[in-house]
């Protein structure tokens, strides 16, 4: 495999890039923050400061970060539904009674009073129902895409 050579670091051009934050400078970035404005809108109407630059000083100034509307996406985008609640149907079983036929899905703290099994009938070759079987058994990324 042929891998790209790093590119080195230009040290003569090093000395033009040093950038002081002024009262001004950092009263205008101030301004843009809280107008909602982008780290790389905020370092172009700066100039001759990095994205990194400014995210660096505003989080030295204490300014209030924001959400990142790609992290939320994905939040989103992987979210799974909650299972829904027991059915009228299906009757909570103690943990004495529970058959090879049943849910073993523990609703409840086991040395709390009311704990029980959800006793709804088990899919084949698993211990849980269709619904907690969705919550026990979650794919991961690199497996759903294989």
């Amino acid at each position: 495999m042929n891998f790209p050579t790093p590119r080195r670091r230009d040290t003569q051009n090093l000395e033009k890039m040093v950038m002081e934050w002024t009262e001004e400078r950092v009263a205008r970035l101030k301004s843009l923050w809280g107008e909602g404005r982008t780290a790389s809108q905020i370092a172009v109407m700066l100039g001759d400061v990095t994205r990194n630059a400014v995210i660096g000083k505003a989080h030295r100034l204490g300014l209030k970060g924001r959400p990142s509307p790609i992290r939320t996406e994905k939040i989103v985008a992987t979210q799974t539904p909650k299972p829904a609640r027991r059915t009228a149907t299906q009757t909570p079983v103690r943990s004495s009674r529970v058959s090879d036929r049943q849910c073993h899905w523990p609703i409840g703290h086991p040395r709390e009073p009311g704990f029980h099994f959800c006793g709804a009938p088990a899919i084949d070759d698993k211990p849980y129902c269709a619904e907690h079987c969705n919550v026990a058994y979650r794919r991961t990324e690199s497996s759903a895409a294989a």
